[in-house]
């Protein structure tokens, strides 16, 4: 199994400060712009990736009940509402994404569907098996400890429920992973910087991926949280992966 670095990668490298605290200040100065660039910097790409992910919740019986894990500004959460007809609850680290979610929630009209709370993915205020799924998108290689995040979102699985994770990872092949690589270090920090105003936020996104450990090496810390992986799904040339687990 791949070991969690020492020194885990952090927005800000600030020495006083967890990574934990580094993420929630990095994602509250971005919160404003977040949509905007996740969309452009995809090129719109990750709408669908997210539409995979909660098809993949399609043909899980009982289904009333889904958490979102770090679910940001709550794409994913409103996304499983529409698509499953079934009463989300998000949690964030970040107030500044919440609110903005809670705002897209109020505008669409479902207050009563879907529920945003800040909580810490390793403390997550909820009963052991309260959930049929649970969800996240981008959020687990921002884990301040990747190994308790799962288990914490394993405990509070039911037995026979499912995790659905979406991730990025890196493309093996040629020449994807070249061009894949030379914009995520040259031109993705260059546009998020100037849209974000935050140098490091955009600068953090490719160190975290490169230091996430993607693929079987992601499915043993499954294992390890007490779920049984059992499908992954290679998206666009193996820029993401959704991981499917049971448990």
């Amino acid at each position: 199994m791949q070991e969690q670095t020492t020194t885990p990668i952090k927005p800000y490298n600030q020495e006083d400060q967890s990574k934990a605290a580094e993420v929630e200040q990095m994602f509250n100065a971005i919160a404003p712009k977040y949509d905007l660039l996740n969309h452009l910097l995809s090129m719109n790409i990750d709408k669908g990736w997210r539409k995979k992910a909660i098809n993949s919740l399609k043909d899980l019986k009982p289904l009333s009940r889904i958490l979102d894990v770090a679910t940001g500004t709550g794409d994913l959460a409103i996304l499983a509402n529409k698509m499953l007809n079934v009463p989300v609850a998000g949690t964030d680290l970040t107030e500044g994404m919440i609110e903005i979610g809670r705002q897209k929630v109020a505008k669409l009209g479902l207050e009563n569907e879907i529920s945003l709370s800040k909580a810490d993915s390793e403390a997550l205020p909820f009963a052991s098996g309260e959930f049929d799924a649970v969800t996240v998108a981008f959020g687990v290689r921002n884990y301040a400890h990747l190994d308790k995040g799962l288990a914490e979102m394993a405990r509070v699985l039911r037995p026979g429920g499912r995790m659905v994770i979406l991730e990025f990872s890196r493309p093996r092949s040629f020449p994807m992973k070249q061009l894949y690589m030379f914009y995520f270090r040259n031109i993705l920090p260059i546009i998020g910087r100037c849209v974000s105003k935050d140098r490091r936020a955009y600068e953090y996104l490719p160190e975290s991926v490169l230091a996430f450990p993607d693929g079987t090496d992601f499915e043993e810390y499954l294992t390890n949280a007490g779920v049984k992986p059992v499908k992954r799904i290679s998206l666009t040339f193996g820029i993401a992966t959704i991981y499917i687990a049971e448990k």
